[in-house]
C-alpha cells in the first residue's frame, strides 16, 4: 500500500468518527466498561496468583533426625534424601538453632524456654524444599522411610487443602477471565456492527463503484484500532489510579504483614496497560472486519 493511500485511510477513519459521534461514543462506553471489568478482575486474579504462589514457595518438608544418628548418619541421610528426584534443596538445623527460634517466636514469653537450654529436648532438624510445591507429599512420603528419620512434618492435611484450594481458584479465575473476554469481544462487536450498519449504504456504493474489499476495509480497519485503544485509556486510568492508593495503603497500614503482599506498582500496572491497549486494539480491529465482511458482498 502506497504511503499516500495509508494517509488517506487515517484521515478517513478520524473524520469518520466525529461524523459519527454518537455511535462513536457508544462504541468506546462498550470497549470501556468491559475493558474496566477484565481490568479490574485481571488485577485481583494476579495478586491471588501471586499470594498463592508465595504461599506455595514457602511449604517446606522438616525431617527430625533420630537422636542416635551421628555425624556420618547424618551425612548419609542428607545424601539419600539429594538422590530423590522431587527435592531441590537441603537446610541443616541444629537442635540449638531449633531452640532459638522457637523462643524467638514467642516473644517475651519465650523467655520462659531458656531454662531447658542446658538440657534441649529438640532434635536436630533438616529443612528440605521441593523443586515444585506440589511434589511436597510424595517427597515427604519416601523421605519418612529412610533410616534415622524420626519424624516428618510439612503441615499434612492443611497443605493438600490449600494447594486444592489454590488450584481450583486459578482454573475459575483463567475460566472467568475467558468468559469476560468473549463477553467483551460480543458486546464490542455488536456495538460496532450497529455503528456499521448504519453506514452499509456507503459501502455498497463505495463497492460498486469499483472500491476494493481491501480498500473498504482499511478505514473501518483503523477505526476499530482507534475505538479500541480509546476505549482502553478510561480503563487504565481507573485501575492505575486505585492500584497506586490501595498498594500505598497495603504497604503503609500492613508493612510487617508478609501474608498480604500486592504485586509492585511498576512494572505491574504498566504491563497491565500495555495489555488493556493490545486487547482493546484487537477487540475493536475484530468487531469492525467481522462486521463490515457481510456487506462487501453486494
Amino acid at each position: 500500500m502506497k504511503a499516500r493511500t495509508f494517509r488517506r485511510h487515517v484521515k478517513e477513519s478520524f473524520k469518520s468518527l466525529g461524523r459519527n459521534s454518537w455511535m462513536t461514543f457508544a462504541s468506546v462506553s462498550s470497549v470501556t466498561v468491559t475493558l474496566l471489568l477484565v481490568g479490574v478482575f485481571f488485577v485481583i486474579m494476579m495478586n491471588l496468583n501471586s499470594v498463592a504462589t508465595s504461599i506455595e514457595q514457602d511449604v517446606e518438608i522438616r525431617v527430625h533426625i533420630d537422636v542416635a544418628a551421628n555425624e556420618q548418619d547424618k551425612e548419609l541421610l542428607e545424601q539419600e534424601m539429594k538422590r530423590i528426584s522431587q527435592v531441590a534443596s537441603i537446610d541443616y538445623s541444629p537442635k540449638e538453632e531449633e531452640l532459638n527460634s522457637l523462643i524467638a517466636s514467642f516473644g517475651d514469653e519465650g523467655e520462659a524456654f531458656k531454662l531447658v537450654e542446658q538440657e534441649n529436648p529438640l532434635k536436630d532438624v533438616f529443612i528440605v524444599k521441593t523443586k515444585n510445591p506440589s511434589d511436597t507429599m510424595v517427597a515427604a512420603e519416601k523421605i519418612e522411610k529412610l533410616d534415622y528419620v524420626s519424624s516428618v512434618k510439612y503441615g499434612q492435611g492443611t497443605v493438600e487443602s490449600l494447594f486444592k484450594f489454590i488450584d481450583i481458584s486459578r482454573n475459575v479465575g483463567l475460566i472467568l477471565i475467558i468468559g469476560l473476554l468473549f463477553t467483551a469481544m460480543f458486546l464490542i462487536s455488536n456495538t460496532i456492527k450497529i455503528t456499521i450498519m448504519a453506514r452499509r449504504y456507503e459501502i455498497e456504493i463505495m463497492r460498486l463503484v469499483g472500491a476494493t474489499n481491501s480498500f473498504i476495509r482499511w478505514p473501518f480497519f483503523l477505526e476499530g484500532l482507534w475505538l479500541g485503544i480509546l476505549g482502553a485509556v478510561v480503563p487504565i486510568a481507573v485501575i492505575s489510579t486505585a492500584y497506586y492508593y490501595l498498594y500505598d495503603l497495603i504497604h503503609s497500614k500492613l508493612a510487617d504483614n508478609n501474608f498480604i503482599q500486592l504485586l509492585e506498582f511498576n512494572p505491574f500496572v504498566y504491563q497491565l496497560s500495555a495489555i488493556l491497549i493490545l486487547m482493546g486494539a484487537a477487540i475493536g480491529i475484530w468487531g469492525s472486519l467481522m462486521s463490515v465482511r457481510k456487506f462487501l458482498k453486494v
